[in-house]
């Protein structure tokens, strides 16, 4: 079997590629960066295939704030529909007939379509909700803060519906991005669900820290953003009854944040900014909790790095955390947007430090039974092999996520 990628950048296709090398099926990958930014990723030259020229420019751009910006995002459209075309003549030269090409979402429709001519299949990466979901979640919620919104190009949205339509199978990472796509009119029977391979060689308990039993320490990790739903765990936060209580915030922040925390409470919260793998590791082992009160987002592996170090979740569905822990055993599963909800799970965990321990003990359990990236690796493999072969065709009306 033949398969190649087409991404934009890096993501998690590299380690798709890695994989399907492994199993002796990876022919090319194709990317938009350029080859010394992809050499740290491992993969042998022979098999990646660059095209940097508008990729390289906006990163370039980006170094210098120009980007994003209106103009900027025509590139990035423009982007996206150079590389297919490109990537679509070095297909059609190649001597190699594909039995797959995974495209990740918005790259790969042309070539997609060269592919099914010849017999092949084409599916979509799609990493989050589906595109049109997601804009829509987020453009209520900036208007509901009062916060500007990312430059948008509503011809990247139209090209990705366009990749859902055409594509023999739509892979997300979680079963919350699974239900949006039927949410939009998907049919479930076009879905898959194969969750990223969670990499946890590196995080373990940290020998030199450990929680105290005075405080109530929390821990929020991950761009500090409206997606991220972090004005809720602030106004939950504040609620929270606790002598010692504490809230750190640890990520990049988005610039529209900082007015709105003129608004929200902020006693007992401490903004700590981007750390080191080490530096986080020693915030997992010495809080109670890490919460993550998204409202969209695929699969937020942040989870399963707090819960290798001992560190309880609590986290919306909106983050994939069903398909990473049970609630009420791990951690807790709260609903979006509800700082009440929230607040009582917290509450409930500052209360109660044996149910701390507990959790703290099932959550090092749990993650001895993640899949890493060889599992992910033999998912796609079943499917690829699914897919060229007729017979292993879902039935209609099965769901296949």
């Amino acid at each position: 079997m033949r398969v190649s990628q087409a991404v934009f950048g890096v993501f998690h296709h590299f380690e798709l590629a890695h994989q399907l090398r492994r199993y002796d099926y990876l022919d090319t990958v194709y990317s938009t960066y350029p080859w010394r930014r992809l050499r740290r990723e491992g993969l042998p030259r022979e098999y990646v295939e660059t095209f940097p020229w508008i990729h390289g420019g906006l990163a370039g751009l980006a170094r210098f704030g120009l980007y994003p910006s209106p103009w900027t995002e025509s590139l990035d459209w423009w982007n996206g529909l150079a590389f297919d075309t490109w990537m679509t003549r070095r297909i059609a030269r190649s001597k190699t007939n594909l039995d797959a090409l995974i495209g990740i979402s918005g790259a790969g429709l042309a070539a997609g379509a060269l592919v099914q001519s010849r017999g092949g299949k084409y599916i979509c990466d799609r990493g989050s909700t589906h595109a049109r979901y997601q804009w829509r979640l987020l453009s209520e919620e900036h208007r509901r803060w009062g916060a500007p919104l990312d430059i948008y190009d509503p011809r990247d949205t139209e090209r990705e519906e366009k990749q859902y339509a055409q594509a023999d199978c739509i892979v997300v990472p979680s079963s919350f991005a699974a239900r949006s796509f039927v949410a939009e009119g998907i049919s479930a029977e076009k879905l898959r669900v194969i969750p990223y391979g969670v990499r946890l060689d590196s995080f373990q308990p940290s020998a030199d820290t450990s929680r105290s039993t005075d405080t109530f320490d929390l821990l929020f990790v991950g761009q500090v953003s409206l997606r991220k739903g972090v004005p809720y765990l602030l106004e939950a936060f504040a609620k929270v009854r606790h002598p010692r209580k504490r809230l750190r915030i640890l990520g990049p922040m988005f610039p529209y944040m900082r007015p709105l925390f003129a608004r929200l409470p902020m006693e007992q919260v401490e903004i700590v900014g981007a750390v080191s793998r080490a530096e986080l590791i020693r915030y997992f082992s010495r809080s109670h909790a890490m919460v993550l009160p998204s409202l969209e987002e695929g699969l937020a592996l942040v989870q399963g790095e707090a819960m290798a170090c001992g560190c309880p979740v609590i986290a919306t569905p909106n983050t994939g955390s069903e398909d990473l822990f049970t609630d009420s055993k791990e951690g807790f599963i709260v609903p979006p947007r509800d700082a009440t909800a929230l607040a009582d799970r917290l509450q409930q965990l500052a209360d109660d430090p044996a149910l701390q321990q507990r959790m703290s003990a099932a959550a090092l359990d749990r993650v001895q039974h993640l899949g890493g990236w060889n599992d992910y690796g033999d998912r796609w493999a079943q499917l690829l092999q699914q897919l060229c072969t007729p017979s292993s065709t879902p039935r209609t009306g099965e769901q296949s996520w």
